[in-house]
C-alpha cells in the first residue's frame, strides 16, 4: 500500500513509522522546511504520571514505543529519566500520597520521596520543598533532534520519500484511492491519505472535514544556557497537580479549594515542567492560553514566576536564558477523546488534536491508527 502523509509534525512522522513498520510505502509532505510546530515547541518529554487511568496503557505502550527508537535510533535522544514533581505545602503532599497511594501506581511507577531521598535521585535540587513524587517511568526525548533522526532512519528503507517546503492544496478521493496536488502542481497518487495538520484548523483542514472538535491551546516556554551539573530526572511543581487530569480526585479538589496558587499561575494557567536537554541547558514551562485570537508576542510575567520557582527548587540562580518562545497546540475537546480522527472520504483521514501529549503518545497513535484502518 502507498500512503501519501501531510503534515511533518510529531503525528504525520509517527503515522509514516508505523506504516513503514507494516511494509507499506509512504510519501510525506510537510509545507515548511522543517516541523516548527508544537513538535519542536516542547518539552520533549513522555510524560506517564499526569495521564489519567484510561489513557494509561497507551501511554505506557507509546513510552515503550519510544525506548524502542531510541535503542535503534539513538539521535532521537531517548532518556529513561523519570521524573519528580517537588511539593512545598501539605495540600500538595496530600495529592502526592494518594497519587502514590492509587490503583496505577505501582504501573506507573510512584514513591513519595522525603527530601533526602529526592536528592539522592537527583542531587542538583539543593532547594526548598517538603518532598517529592517520584514516577520511575517518565522519560525524555531530544524534540528538536527527534524528527529529523526518524527520518534519517525511514529514508533508509528507500519506501519513504520526504518533500519538505510542500504544500498540499487540494486532496481527491478517486474511488479506488486518492491523489494529492501540491503548490507546484505536482500530483501525488495513494492508496490512503492521511492529513495531519497539527493546529492549522482551517484551510485544507476545513475542507476536507469541516469543523473538527478540536481547539487550539497557545504556550511561553524558555530555555537556559548550561547548567553545569547535571539534572538527573525531570522535575514539575505542584501546580501540575492542578493541571494534569491523571491526578483528579479530592485531594486535588482540596488543593484547589486552598486557593493558594500564584496569581500569575492561576491567571496564565501555569505548572512548572523542567527537562534538561542533552546540551546541559534546561527547557522550563509553560503557560496554557484557550481564548483567541492569541497575542503576537510574550508576556515576562509567567517567566519570571518560572524562573523564582525553579530556583527555590533548585536552590541556586539558573543560568541565562538563551531562548524564548511560543507556540500552539492542537487539542480534542471530544471527552475522553485522546485524538480526533476523522474520515474525510472514502480513503482520506484527518488525524489532529493530542493535546499536550503529541510527543507522549505519538507512536502509540500512529501504531493505533494503523490498526484501526486495517494497514
Amino acid at each position: 500500500m502507498r500512503l501519501v502523509i501531510i503534515g511533518g509534525g510529531i503525528l504525520g512522522t509517527a503515522h509514516a513509522l508505523a506504516a513503514l513498520t507494516r511494509g507499506h510505502e509512504v510519501v510525506h509532505l510537510e509545507r515548511e522546511p522543517e516541523a516548527r510546530g508544537a513538535t519542536v515547541r516542547n518539552f520533549g518529554l513522555v510524560w506517564v504520571s499526569g495521564r489519567t487511568d484510561a489513557e494509561l496503557a497507551l501511554t505506557l505502550r507509546s513510552r515503550e514505543l519510544w525506548e524502542e527508537i531510541g535503542g535503534r535510533i539513538p539521535t532521537v535522544g531517548f532518556r529513561a529519566c523519570g521524573s519528580i514533581t517537588l511539593v512545598r505545602t501539605a495540600a500538595e503532599l496530600a495529592v502526592a500520597e494518594a497519587a502514590a497511594a492509587g490503583d496505577t501506581a505501582a504501573e506507573r511507577g510512584f514513591e513519595v520521596l522525603d527530601p533526602d531521598r529526592v536528592r539522592a535521585i537527583n542531587p542538583a535540587l539543593r532547594g526548598d520543598f517538603l518532598a517529592g513524587l517520584h514516577c520511575a517511568t517518565d522519560a525524555a526525548v531530544e524534540s528538536r533532534q527527534a524528527l529529523p533522526a526518524l527520518r534519517a532512519h525511514l529514508t533508509a528503507t528507500d519506501r519513504y520519500t520526504f518533500h519538505a517546503g510542500t504544500e498540499a492544496r487540494s486532496v481527491a478521493d478517486t474511488g479506488s484511492g486518492a491523489t494529492v496536488t501540491d503548490d507546484r502542481g505536482r500530483v501525488f497518487e495513494a492508496d490512503l491519505v492521511l492529513h495531519c495538520p497539527g493546529a492549522a484548523h482551517g484551510g485544507l483542514t476545513r475542507e476536507l472535514a469541516a469543523e473538527l472538535p478540536v481547539r487550539r491551546v497557545r504556550l511561553q516556554m524558555m530555555q537556559t544556557a548550561p547548567l553545569g551539573e547535571p539534572l538527573t530526572t525531570a522535575i514539575a511543581d505542584g501546580d501540575s497537580f492542578r493541571y494534569y487530569p491523571g491526578f483528579a480526585g479530592p485531594a486535588v479538589n482540596e488543593l484547589a479549594a486552598e486557593q493558594s496558587q500564584a496569581a500569575v499561575a492561576a491567571e496564565h494557567h501555569m505548572q512548572l515542567l523542567c527537562v534538561q536537554r542533552v546540551h546541559g541547558g534546561l527547557t522550563i514551562g509553560d503557560t496554557h492560553e484557550y481564548t483567541e485570537p492569541f497575542p503576537f508576542d510574550v508576556d515576562e510575567a509567567p517567566y519570571d514566576h518560572l524562573t523564582e520557582v525553579t530556583e527555590t527548587l533548585l536552590g541556586r540562580r539558573l543560568p541565562k536564558v538563551v531562548r524564548r518562545w511560543a507556540g500552539v497546540y492542537s487539542q480534542s475537546v471530544d471527552p475522553g477523546a485522546l485524538v480526533t480522527r476523522v474520515r474525510a472520504d472514502e480513503h482520506v483521514w484527518v488525524v489532529t488534536g493530542p493535546g499536550g501529549r503529541g510527543m507522549t503518545l505519538g507512536p502509540a497513535l500512529g501504531e493505533q491508527t494503523a490498526t484501526l484502518l486495517n494497514l
